[in-house]
């Protein structure tokens, strides 16, 4: 388990996940609010199911999304991190930057925090070059937060997402993009 990563940050620590992490990631993921731009809550045993899909990825590759939780009391916020898309577009393969937050720690800064530290993990430890993220038109948290870490909007890279049907209200994506010479504090 020592080669799997582990990043902290001023109020944060974003690390593997353990068996505590179960039960909040579970009602993160019934919350609606949380689920709004997804298309639809879970149940604990998808989010069990899929903390299981990301800890593969962690033991395959030794990163993935990570557990994020609050330095000063431990708190579970959410998760945070990279991972590879499974479907194909014009961008992939790629690795994307995402996450996930309990609604209770909005508007404190904490998804920003968390994604800076992964985008510096992902151009300074893995030595990718550019990051993807995506999310609908209309999430507005998240793209304040891609642009906030200094992602581009990519208006023309913008794609319906296959998995929601034609027609869908989830299907139209925005694309967003940052390169490792555009990272704040890079030279």
């Amino acid at each position: 388990m020592s080669r799997l990563a582990r990043l902290e940050t001023v109020r944060l620590i974003l690390r593997p996940w353990e068996g505590r992490d179960r039960a909040p990631f579970a009602a993160l993921n019934a919350d609606p609010k949380v689920m709004e731009t997804l298309p639809a809550v879970m149940s604990r045993a998808e989010s069990v199911a899929m903390i299981d899909r990301i800890m593969d990825d962690f033991n395959e590759r030794g990163w993935g999304w990570f557990a994020v939780e609050r330095k000063s009391d431990g708190a579970f916020i959410g998760a945070t991190g990279l991972s590879v898309p499974s479907f194909n577009a014009s961008f992939t393969p790629c690795v994307e930057l995402a996450w996930r937050q309990a609604s209770g720690f909005w508007g404190q800064g904490y998804v920003s925090e968390a994604s800076r530290a992964c985008v510096r993990y992902a151009f300074d430890v893995l030595g990718e070059t550019y990051l993807y993220a995506f999310t609908t038109p209309d999430n507005a948290r998240s793209r304040a937060v891609m642009e906030r870490i200094g992602m581009s909007h990519l208006a023309g890279g913008d794609f319906d997402h296959p998995n929601p049907s034609e027609g869908h209200r989830l299907r139209r994506h925005v694309l967003y993009r940052i390169d490792a010479p555009d990272m704040p504090g890079k030279a």
